[in-house]
């Protein structure tokens, strides 16, 4: 409604601006996870609802005990209802209102898009993210992590350090290094800061590391274009 009159952008807000020029998958990755901290802020769901547990979403059954019409007794009915939205949720919740949130939101905006924007297609990106989603879904039972998006998060840090070796970065100005040791850059300074081993990047690393050539040598039936 702000445009001008030639149709262009004129009225466009810089924040939209930035928020259509994502890729699509970003897009949405970036605001499922802003929309959902957002809600746990305001009490509106609680990360209890929120992560990934086999049990829940394959095989929950839980007998609930329920008064009946003696005062003195009761009754019990089983639920069996699979909570599918697990598989979802654990992936685009970091955390309430927070640093560590946006600097997660960064993470995802910065190098997911990069890799999707220099992916074959759509459909590369996609397929390689689903790929990456579910080989976490199966290890996180193994590892006992029920939030699997700052995993998912290294993992494409992982790959594109890797994709692109000749690019130089700096620490805060103190030290430049190139890409291939951005996630050791980052291990060494979650253990300075908190003191222990990071099992969120160190897993990310590991299927990161699984999926390099899943990404540079795609399924055939993906090199059409979309």
């Amino acid at each position: 409604m702000l445009g001008g009159a030639a149709g262009g952008d004129l009225g466009a807000l810089p924040l939209e601006q930035w928020f259509f020029e994502m890729p699509v998958c970003t897009r949405w990755w970036t605001t499922a996870t802003v929309v959902t901290g957002l809600l746990v802020q305001c009490h509106v769901l609680t990360p209890f609802q929120l992560f990934y547990s086999f049990r829940a979403v394959f095989v929950r059954s839980q007998v609930c005990l329920i008064p009946s019409t003696s005062s003195f007794s009761t009754s019990s009915i089983t639920d069996s209802k699979l909570q599918y939205w697990r598989l979802f949720t654990t992936f685009i919740y970091f955390g309430p209102l927070s640093l560590n949130l946006l600097f997660h939101i960064f993470f995802i905006q910065r190098y997911a898009r990069m890799l999707e924007e220099s992916a074959q297609s759509q459909a590369h990106f996609t397929w390689m993210l689903a790929y990456a989603a579910t080989t976490l879904l199966c290890l996180a039972p193994l590892v006992s992590v029920v939030f699997l998006g700052s995993i998912l998060s290294s993992t494409l840090v992982y790959i594109w350090s890797r994709r692109h070796p000749d690019v130089q970065l700096s620490f805060l100005g103190l030290f430049i290094f190139r890409a291939p040791f951005l996630p050791w850059v980052m291990i060494a300074l979650s253990v300075v800061m908190h003191g222990q081993w990071p099992k969120d990047e160190l897993c990310g690393i590991a299927v990161g590391h699984g999926k390099i050539r899943f990404l540079l040598y795609p399924p055939s039936y993906l090199n059409t274009h979309v």
